[in-house]
C-alpha cells in the first residue's frame, strides 16, 4: 500500500460507506503529528443533516478508507431526526479551558 501525503489527498471527493456524496477534503487537523481528523467541506444533501453549517470535522478513527477518494464511516454523521438548535451552549467553565 503506498503512503499517501495530506497534500495529495485535500481537494478529494468524501462518500459515505453507504455510497452517499458527502463532501471534500479541506484540511488535516493535526495532534502530537499524527492526523487527529479531518475538515470536511458538505455538499450535497448532505449540508441539510448539519443544519446549513457549510463543513464539519470528522475524526481520523471514522475514516474507513483513502484513495482517490475518501470513505467516512456514517455513524460519524447525525442522523435523519438530528436537530441542531437542541445544542445547548458550552459553559464558560469549559470554553476556558
Amino acid at each position: 500500500m503506498r503512503v499517501k501525503k495530506v497534500t495529495d489527498v485535500l481537494g478529494s471527493k468524501v462518500y459515505t460507506d453507504s455510497g452517499d456524496y458527502f463532501g471534500e477534503v479541506e484540511e488535516a487537523n493535526l495532534k502530537e503529528n499524527k492526523i487527529d481528523g479531518w475538515r470536511i467541506k458538505v455538499g450535497g444533501s448532505a449540508s441539510s443533516l448539519i443544519g446549513g453549517a457549510r463543513g464539519v470535522i470528522i475524526p481520523h478513527s471514522f475514516v474507513r478508507a483513502v484513495s482517490d477518494i475518501f470513505i467516512i464511516n456514517s455513524s460519524a454523521l447525525p442522523s435523519q431526526d438530528f436537530d441542531p438548535s437542541s445544542i445547548e451552549e458550552m459553559p464558560e467553565e469549559i470554553e476556558q479551558l
